[in-house]
């Protein structure tokens, strides 16, 4: 069951510090060492000098920027800069964005959800975690004892009713906002009505929850309640036996997946034809005129067995759509059918592996991830790579099949925008 809990947040007192554009960022793996230099000197507060303190040159080891993180948390609710909200609450939390030309809106709602362990339980993730990011997580959650930004859970509710209470709760409220850096506009209310947080609370406890993005501070926050609970300072109402989480319908009509395309180097400078020679024993293909175009078939299309693929060498696009996957079933054995359907693990291991590498064995594929036709476009004008590969976006149902069975899907299959801040609300765990 979702355990899906109210808690009175630690937030910034715009009294103190005024537009709270200036003090907010994007998730710490978002940035870069110049965005967290622009972050730093955008305000003497912004949040990034705690979840992403930066190395300085008279530190004596990598602990020190946790301890400078630490530090600054503790002064901040010191001074008052943070201040902890009065009454438990749940936090509405909308996000207005612009992608090519379409409007969205998604909302959610941020809450406290009880830690479950993956496989025991109604939490899932779908992506695989990697050891350093996790420890890097768990240093800073020992240092601050708080989750300063929000795991992503999405849950199904075809009639988005736990969401509906809550956009009823702050119909006559004023929301606290912030711009991003992207342009992305960020609300948030808080809601205190106790009859309001136990309606959402019975509408979620059979939901499962999946994760979107978030799974390395999901299960830093299992690591760290297991610390807590090897040492005995573990109890029953502890705020470590939760996570911080945004809550997402899976029907909510402003979330997109988009899609991260690749532009693949290490490979031979194929021409169209070479191309069209190797992919045609498991490809039926037709020409493209363009990059636009071959994106504007795939949209329409929408089936993940359809790419559109461009060779820098001579500039042309194809189509290429899947007529033959069976060398699927022994390339990729251990995955379920639904895994070895998804366009990313087409791409990777009948495109690319079993075609392009069967023909070429010296092939070494590596990747970039761009997200926009313009940088695509640009890639294969600034002959960037080898193939410029156009895939579509996996779709929620895809999310929901692969990681209710336990199963990790490949690595950028999807593409949640826009991130979620780290700055609105802090779940200390002490």
């Amino acid at each position: 069951m979702a355990v899906v809990q109210p808690f009175p947040a630690l937030r910034y007192d715009l009294g103190q510090v005024g537009d709270l554009s200036d003090v907010i960022a994007p998730p710490y793996d978002v940035i870069d060492a110049n965005f967290q230099d622009q972050l730093y000197k955008q305000h003497p507060c912004n949040v990034v000098r705690i979840d992403l303190n930066r190395a300085e040159p008279d530190d004596a080891s990598d602990q020190d920027r946790y301890v400078r993180a630490e530090k600054y948390f503790r002064q901040w609710q010191s001074d008052r800069v943070l201040v902890r909200e009065h009454e438990d609450a749940l936090y509405v939390y909308h996000q207005e964005f612009e992608w090519e030309g379409q409007h969205y809106v998604r909302k959610g709602f941020l809450a406290r959800l009880a830690l479950e362990e993956f496989g025991q339980g109604k939490v899932f993730p779908h992506e695989q975690t990697m050891s350093g990011p996790k420890m890097d997580r768990l240093l800073l959650t020992r240092a601050c004892k708080a989750n300063l930004s929000p795991v992503f859970g999405l849950y199904p509710d075809a009639a988005n009713e736990a969401q509906w209470p809550l956009e009823q709760a702050i119909l006559k409220l004023t929301p606290l906002v912030a711009t991003d850096h992207l342009g992305v506009v960020h609300r948030l209310w808080p809601v205190t009505d106790r009859a309001v947080i136990s309606q959402v609370q019975a509408l979620m406890h059979d939901k499962p929850v999946f994760i979107a993005d978030g799974h390395h501070r999901y299960e830093t926050s299992l690591n760290y309640r297991r610390e807590l609970q090897a040492r005995g300072e573990l109890t029953p109402d502890s705020p470590a036996n939760g996570v911080l989480m945004m809550f997402v319908s899976m029907e909510d009509p402003g979330l997109a997946i988009l899609p991260t395309h690749r532009l693949v180097s290490g490979l031979p400078e194929l021409t169209s034809e070479q191309l069209i020679d190797v992919l045609k024993p498991n490809f039926a293909i037709e020409p493209a005129a363009s990059a636009e175009e071959a994106w504007e078939l795939m949209a329409v299309d929408g089936s993940q067995e359809y790419f559109g693929i461009g060779t820098p060498k001579d500039g042309k696009w194809i189509m290429a759509r899947v007529t033959d996957a069976s060398p699927m079933a022994q390339r990729a054995a251990d995955q379920s059918e639904a895994w070895r359907g998804l366009g990313v693990s087409l791409l990777n291991k009948l495109i690319l592996e079993h075609l392009i590498c069967g023909r070429y064995p010296d092939a070494q594929p590596t990747f970039k991830y761009p997200h926009l036709m313009e940088e695509v476009i640009a890639g294969v004008a600034q002959k960037q790579c080898q193939l410029a590969c156009l895939v579509n976006p996996a779709q929620i149902n895809h999310v929901r099949d692969i990681a209710s069975k336990l199963e990790k899907m490949p690595p950028k299959s999807t593409f949640f925008y826009p991130k979620l801040l780290t700055g609105l609300v802090f779940h200390t765990l002490t």
